[in-house]
């Protein structure tokens, strides 16, 4: 191996080991991200309930599909929004739907709950400028 080629491939290799920097990708004009149910201050009897989500000027696809305008569902259970440059936490109160879903049942203690929608890039990072639903409250008795 020549000593350009070597050098060449150690440079590779060393590129290889630094995370890469991305730019946030940029979201669709007029994007918007809401819940269709349930409503804003609805009563759940039960923990059990679907939540249906909607999207308008952009699509809906799965994780680790880069397209230009398309995303996929984030859903903030009882918490803030998180930072908008960093990948979105993957726990109970922040649920992924990285297969393009738009519906989910999830499971709620009684009390009240606030819910959000936060739609994520193929890597789960918030578009540029984020998308996000109002946060709406319902109680589950």
């Amino acid at each position: 191996m020549s000593r350009r080629s070597l050098l060449h491939a150690l440079a590779a290799s060393l590129l290889a080991l630094i995370p890469s920097l991305s730019t946030p990708t940029p979201a669709p004009a007029n994007a918007e991200a809401y819940i269709i149910w349930p409503y804003d201050g609805a009563v759940i009897d039960g923990g059990k309930l679907w939540v249906r989500m909607g999207l308008k000027n952009m699509g809906v696809c799965p994780k680790g599909i880069e397209r230009p305008n398309c995303g996929h569902h984030h859903l903030l259970v009882d918490v803030e929004l998180p930072p908008m440059d960093k990948e979105i936490p993957n726990d109970r109160n922040h649920l992924h739907y990285g297969a393009g879903e738009t519906d989910a049942r999830i499971e709620l203690p009684p009390g009240k709950h606030t819910l959000q929608l936060l739609m994520g890039d193929s890597k789960h990072i918030p578009f540029d400028p984020p998308i996000y639903s109002k946060k709406i409250t319902i109680t589950v008795r």
